[in-house]
């Protein structure tokens, strides 16, 4: 009788957490679980002995994030299929002759901390595909895919999975309200892995076990295939140095119970359960079968869409009638804010479409340009582009600010990455991104339909006009023209470049993302010295001054300085003016007056064409 012959007639326990216990055994948060594979083989061993003496009837591989990018960010990656046949063995070793089952543990994949590019679904499944073969030679039963946040990611790894021959279960981590991680409805996920070639479905890890009991009985109504459920064991609570979780046996056991009645088909411990907790679950469910699968009836669609705030006056209105003219402001160091006010004031009635207000511009402090934008906003009527980075919130943070900014009033924002906080003058600072340009517009646009991050309604949309930036200073425009067209993709509605001083790169930008169909504005910021020209191209990522430009910045300071620098600017709009539709004017050192002579300078450009 094959597993999922064996699964239709009988429920199996499955066994419980390997992290919580080695944790337990004074492993480290900080150490690599699953090296111990190599260095303390016999401790891993005791761990799976342990779950099989206490009635587990499938137990894991210590294989969870053997993959590839989890191995090299420590050096191992050269050591994947070491690791994880070595796991194979140690829980084949464990399970012995007495008919118990072992499941090779397949993770998700992790990107490095301020990494834009994502990996390609053939480049993913590279990744599963190796550790899967690997756990195969090593001997497992089974391959478990399990606490998959991403549906992309957990689709290609069942297809590389499939590729062993072995039955394969995809179980994904579901939050309160039965959604995962990027948003994914418990539907759409089992008609993607179940069209990926799954044989088994489940759910793992996630909220607790009360809320794995909705999602098995959603997906007992969806499928017939054979259901895993591997709950935590509630949420971890931070005591006295370590974290502790309160279920205990009994209560856990009664919610397995539960899961079975639902119609889960093995039934194991997550997050926080020990061999206490698959000693009393193997007793419940002792002698269990499966319980009868019921169709659900007909659901609306999978992800519907929440209502959607059209958009509001933006500052991109006149667009293709006249110039749009944006200008960057720093907000202060410190808590005086009246010289930007003023200063915001002065560029309004210049004729300014909207004020840019960075976000800690070279990872050093200033203040919070969410208030500061706001405070502009109602106290100068002009409206203000707030740049949001991914580096100073976590997932959670950003959310709640982009629904207070929204409240505020603020409407248009640009996301960007953001440099990292090792650029800055805090050297304790550590940087976050939990986001990316892209992840974060696509979090924007999420939002604007009224959602969060993983598909949860938040009411009204918020409305925002997304920007983009663009860096034309380099040498492969098509890379980043294609960039452009993701962030586009995933909702971007206006770009801004970097500052560039070579008005043929601008025209070969609009070339290429002409398809983007979306106003681009080329960033300008006037040179005020030859130091100022230098450190700009040697120490300023993403800007470029061309050779020519700096020899003409050679020797000049000050006023001199100043006046060469804003005739290259006003050479740069004059080559481009014909095409550009805009301009994204950045003054340095908060020089207004440089911005002011710049904007009277397109419009009178303006006038000579009437």
């Amino acid at each position: 009788m094959t597993l999922l012959d064996k699964l239709t007639t009988e429920i199996l326990t499955g066994d419980g957490a390997v992290g919580t216990m080695l944790y337990a055994r004074g492993i480290g948060l900080d150490s690599n679980f699953e090296h111990l594979n190599l260095v303390r083989p016999a401790l891993v061993l005791e761990l799976a002995r342990e779950y099989a003496a206490a009635g587990a009837q499938v137990i894991e591989t210590n294989t969870f994030g053997a993959n590839y990018t989890k191995l090299a960010a420590i050096g191992l990656g050269h050591k994947v299929g070491e690791i994880n046949r070595a796991g194979a063995r140690i829980a084949r070793e464990a399970a012995g002759n007495g008919g118990i089952l072992v499941a090779g543990s397949v993770g998700p994949l992790v990107r490095m901390k301020g990494e834009e590019q994502e990996l390609t679904p053939d480049a993913m499944a590279g990744h599963f595909r190796a550790q899967c073969t690997a756990l195969a030679e090593g001997g497992v039963d089974l391959l478990l895919l399990e606490t998959f946040g991403s549906l992309e990611q957990l689709v290609a790894a069942v297809r590389a999975a499939r590729e062993t021959g072995l039955p394969v279960c995809a179980s994904m981590a579901f939050l309160e309200g039965g959604r995962s991680g990027d948003g994914t409805t418990v539907e759409a996920f089992c008609a993607a892995v179940e069209a990926a070639g799954a044989d088994m479905l489940g759910a793992n890890c996630g909220a607790g076990p009360l809320e794995l009991v909705k999602v098995v009985r959603r997906l007992a109504a969806l499928t017939a295939k054979p259901i895993s459920a591997y709950a935590n064991s509630g949420f971890p609570e931070y005591h006295e140095g370590r974290y502790i979780y309160r279920a205990t046996p009994d209560y856990f056991a009664a919610m397995a119970d539960e899961m079975a009645a639902a119609g889960a088909n093995l039934i194991g411990g997550c997050c926080g359960t020990t061999p206490d907790h698959i000693a009393a679950l193997a007793r419940t469910l002792a002698g269990k079968r499966p319980a009868p699968r019921y169709p659900a009836p007909s659901r609306a669609a999978a992800g519907a869409q929440h209502g959607f705030r059209p958009d509001k006056p933006s500052f991109l209105d006149p667009w293709g009638r006249r110039k749009v003219i944006t200008v960057e402001l720093d907000p202060p160091k410190g808590m005086d804010c009246r010289r930007i006010i003023e200063s915001s004031r002065r560029l309004k009635e210049a004729g300014v479409d909207a004020i840019n207000l960075a976000e800690n511009p070279l990872a050093r402090p200033r203040m919070g340009n969410i208030a500061l934008g706001s405070t502009i906003q109602r106290e100068v009527g002009v409206e203000v582009i707030i740049h949001i980075t991914g580096r100073d919130r976590n997932l959670i943070g950003m959310q709640s600010d982009l629904m207070g900014a929204s409240l505020l009033g603020l409407h248009t924002i640009l996301a960007v990455t953001g440099d990292p906080a090792a650029m800055g003058d805090h050297a304790g600072a550590t940087s976050v991104f939990d986001l990316h340009s892209f992840t974060l517009i696509k979090l924007l646009s999420d939002m604007n339909r009224g959602v969060n991050a993983i598909g949860n309604p938040i009411g009204s949309g918020t409305g925002f006009t997304i920007g983009a930036a663009f860096n034309p200073n380099t040498k492969n425009m098509a890379v980043q023209a294609e960039r452009l067209r993701k962030k586009v993709a995933n909702g971007a509605r206006f770009a801004q470049t970097q500052p560039v001083y070579d008005p043929a790169l601008f025209l070969e930008a609009l070339e290429q993302t002409r398809d983007c169909g979306i106003p681009l504005l080329p960033g300008i910021m006037p040179l005020v010295s030859e130091r100022n020209a230098e450190y700009l191209h040697n120490e300023v990522p993403g800007i470029t001054v061309p050779d020519a430009i700096r020899a003409r910045m050679k020797g000049l300071e000050k006023e001199a300085g100043a006046r060469e620098g804003l005739a290259i600017a006003k050479e740069f709009i004059d080559a481009t003016f014909t095409a550009a539709g805009g301009y994204y004017l950045i003054p340095p050192f908060g020089k207004c007056e440089l911005a002011l002579e710049l904007i009277d300078y397109i419009h009178a450009r303006e006038r000579e064409q009437r």
